[in-house]
């Protein structure tokens, strides 16, 4: 039988588990997350206060976002975007699958006057007759997916698209993946007690896949009365590859750029952001 740190430093097969929602819907790390994507001057869940208003009013004049412009929110988080596009008139649905986020964003946009339409949803799963002119998925939230989540997801927002309708999504690049090291670590309540709120031993394992550019931050928590494991996926690309898997889906590439905040491209930089029209 393999003894506990065998199973705890054990490399899976690529993208042999599947443990998004562990982390978004557990009660108290649900709670943590909430708190890093209200934290404005960290890019932990969110991106910074300052960046996302930047970004939104790009994402304005990119869009042409008017009283018409219906906006589709994958990841939507607490709403940071939502509401800000909402309050420049866009009509706009948010998707989460954190129950927590979607009741803080309804609570705010209720406070705010703000009428948007939040669904607390996995985005994978999520249906409607609705049809959007523009379709945002932002802070990375594509790496998390496999190749099959990644084409289901390009196929629905193809579907969910209207005719000319826009998709901005940002990745992580092959330079981001470069800079990164296989490696192990274990220590008590590990990231500060994110991960629960009674004394844990948490082990961080980091595994490199080089072929597909995937990397695996495994979590293994140990508390006196359970052990889990939380294995989250990143997948890095490249301009062509992410260009690829748009064209394949009937998308046209409009253009790539830095950041959501239409910052050009730069080949150096760790992540970017694609703007695709569907055709």
């Amino acid at each position: 039988m393999p003894s506990e740190l065998d199973e705890i430093n054990h490399r899976p097969e690529l993208y042999e588990f599947y443990t998004a929602k562990a982390l978004w819907t557990d009660e108290y790390t649900s709670k943590q997350m909430l708190s890093y994507h209200l934290n404005g001057t960290v890019d932990i869940a969110s991106r910074k206060e300052a960046f996302i208003g930047k970004s939104v009013d790009w994402i304005a004049s990119k869009f042409n976002v008017g009283a018409n412009t219906k906006i589709a929110d994958f990841g939507c988080g607490p709403g940071l975007y939502a509401y800000r596009l909402a309050k420049i008139k866009a009509q706009v649905t948010g998707i989460d699958f954190s129950k927590r986020s979607i009741e803080y964003a309804k609570e705010f946009a209720t406070k705010e006057g703000l009428s948007i339409n939040y669904v607390n949803e996995d985005y994978l799963e999520y249906e409607t007759d609705e049809s959007f002119d523009v379709i945002l998925m932002i802070m990375c939230d594509y790496c998390a997916l496999n190749p099959s989540q990644r084409k289901k997801m390009l196929n629905k927002f193809h579907a969910l698209l209207n005719p000319g309708g826009y998709i901005l999504l940002d990745v992580y690049s092959l330079n981001a993946y470069d800079g990164r090291e296989e490696r192990s670590m274990s220590e008590t309540n590990l990231l500060n007690g994110f991960w629960s709120e009674d004394e844990y031993r948490g082990h961080l394992n980091i595994f490199k896949y080089e072929k597909e550019k995937v990397i695996l931050d495994k979590y293994t928590i140990i508390e006196p009365s359970k052990k889990r494991a939380i294995y989250n996926w990143i997948k890095y690309f490249s301009p062509e590859e992410l260009k690829k898997e748009f064209i394949e889906t009937g998308f046209e590439v409009d253009n790539i750029y830095s950041d959501v905040a239409g910052t050009p491209f730069d080949s150096k930089g760790t992540e970017f952001a694609v703007v695709a029209k569907k055709t």
